[in-house]
């Protein structure tokens, strides 16, 4: 009987400490993970706006959640498609291979997420023909998916094509963008069919506003947070006992209001004021609809902004826009002068500059030579403070921190072979009222950066932070593995 008693006793003893191990295996995780992107915010829009903030939602995110306020973005160009892929996969262009908002392929010029093997669904136009496919490596959703046996939901949304679609990824349920010919949110055949009845639903809704003007006006910010509340319930996001679930949400109208009108103009103002109220009535409902404490949000920027020269000239602050477009007929033309061949620049892409490879095999010429002579004619031009040929950069005469940069921000064979560098203050423009970014310097590479909710502790470090450490902090809090080609680390003034 005794041998039975302690049998018994033993076994019970096995089970638990089988059971206690299971559970320890079994990371804790939030229901639902939102990401948030706000296109072109400077760092400093935080503060400059704070005293106007009364909307309940950058006053909570700084006073419940943890703020990094050295965040850079690590690489060059700090434009929109490379802020989005790098934010969710921790791996800068050199790597993700999203060399720009455009860039070559096989030679020829391509947006960053065009795919002509699909087509679009809820649209006819061109933009419907889109998807992840250009992007080389997974996103912070895709292992989400692969975490979970892909159980997870994973929804991206903006009024942007690229800013729906590489935040969230290859295995997304879905991602939508906005379509102003429809006007309505529209996807690909790469992700269904046909829209479900939600999207179609809010199409018709919404309406009257999808059919104002979201692109200039605080009007976007509003369209982008009610599709973004409709796919919460109609998805059912965070509202089930299955597995985590991910929705990321990038506000396109900050930058393409401020590209028109520039930083600080009263249509900027007024983005922002409505993404304050924005920002608190979503966090009002993911409250309501997936419980406090449920949830993990993290809010950054793709990139910052630089001032229009107006602005700067009346504060006597140094800047100037240059019109890098319009350099390419002098360059070659100085180029033809001197090797007695048409066109070899073939393309400036705002700071990214190719060189017509395919004229300079067929005349025979040297490489290096119209090369070196192709940077001395744009160094020549007002603006430019240094050229750089890219498939030489590591013995460039350049800081150490501005060479690492162009290195993690270069794809051989998508980006230009020359990178010009401008002065600071200046930025490409071809007159007008707006502002732009892409460069380098810290008015475009300095970002916010705040955690709130699940797993996070208020507080706030001035530790450098790098655009590409997000991904793998996000994956570490949810104990997941990291991208495919991370180079970022956790933050651990988050993780610990």
């Amino acid at each position: 009987m005794k041998f039975f008693k302690t049998l018994t006793i033993a076994l019970a003893l096995v089970s638990g400490v089988a059971a206690m191990a299971q559970e320890a295996v079994q990371p804790s995780r939030p229901r639902l993970v939102v990401g948030i992107v706000v296109d072109q915010m400077r760092w400093d829009y935080m503060y400059y706006y704070g005293k106007r903030f009364d909307g309940g939602g950058f006053n909570r995110l700084l006073s419940a959640g943890f703020a990094c306020q050295n965040t850079m973005v690590d690489y060059a160009p700090t434009v929109t498609a490379c802020g989005h892929s790098t934010i969710f996969t921790g791996a800068t262009p050199a790597l993700s291979g999203i060399a720009g908002n455009s860039y070559h392929i096989d030679g020829k010029s391509v947006s960053s997420v065009q795919d002509d093997a699909v087509d679009g669904v809820g649209t006819k136009a061109k933009l419907g023909k889109r998807s992840p496919r250009n992007l080389l490596v997974t996103t912070i959703g895709d292992e989400l998916r692969l975490a979970t046996d892909f159980k997870s939901k994973v929804i991206g949304i903006s009024l942007k094509d690229r800013a729906a679609i590489l935040p969230s990824g290859h295995a997304a349920n879905a991602a939508y963008w906005y379509d102003k010919s429809g006007p309505a949110f529209i996807t690909s055949t790469y992700y269904m069919k046909e829209l479900p009845a939600w999207v179609k639903q809010y199409n018709r809704t919404d309406a009257k506003l999808l059919g104002t003007d979201l692109w200039g006006s605080w009007r976007g910010v509003t369209a982008t947070f009610n599709m973004a509340l409709a796919a919460l319930d109609g998805e059912r996001l965070g509202q089930t006992d299955g597995e985590t679930d991910m929705l990321t949400v990038s506000v396109s109208t900050t930058d393409m209001s401020a590209h028109v009108y520039g930083t600080r103009s009263p249509q900027v103002d007024s983005c922002y004021l409505e993404l304050d109220r924005q920002l608190g009535r979503f966090f009002t409902a993911l409250d309501q609809k997936v419980g406090r404490g449920n949830y993990l949000v993290f809010l950054t920027a793709d990139h910052g902004g630089t001032n229009n020269e107006k602005y700067s000239a009346a504060h006597n602050l140094p800047g100037k826009q240059l019109n890098v477009w319009g350099l390419i007929k002098p360059v070659n033309s100085e180029l033809k002068a001197q090797f007695g061949v048409d066109s070899l620049i073939s393309e400036v892409n705002e700071y990214s500059i190719y060189v017509n490879n395919d004229a300079i095999a067929r005349h025979g010429l040297e490489r290096q030579a119209v090369v070196q002579a192709a940077m001395t004619a744009f160094k020549s031009q007002e603006g430019i403070e240094r050229m750089v040929d890219l498939d030489n950069v590591a013995t460039a005469t350049l800081p150490q921190p501005l060479k690492e940069r162009l290195i993690k921000g270069y794809y051989p064979g998508r980006s230009g072979q020359l990178y010009a560098i401008p002065l600071p203050g200046y930025y490409a423009g071809s007159g007008g009222d707006g502002s732009n970014h892409g460069t380098p310097s810290a008015d475009d590479t300095h970002i916010p950066l705040v955690f709130m909710g699940w797993g996070i502790n208020h507080g706030e470090t001035f530790a450098h932070t790098g655009m590409i450490d997000i991904a793998p902090t996000v994956c570490a809090l949810l104990h997941i593995q990291m991208p495919s080609g991370c180079i970022g680390n956790p933050i651990t003034a988050i993780t610990k």
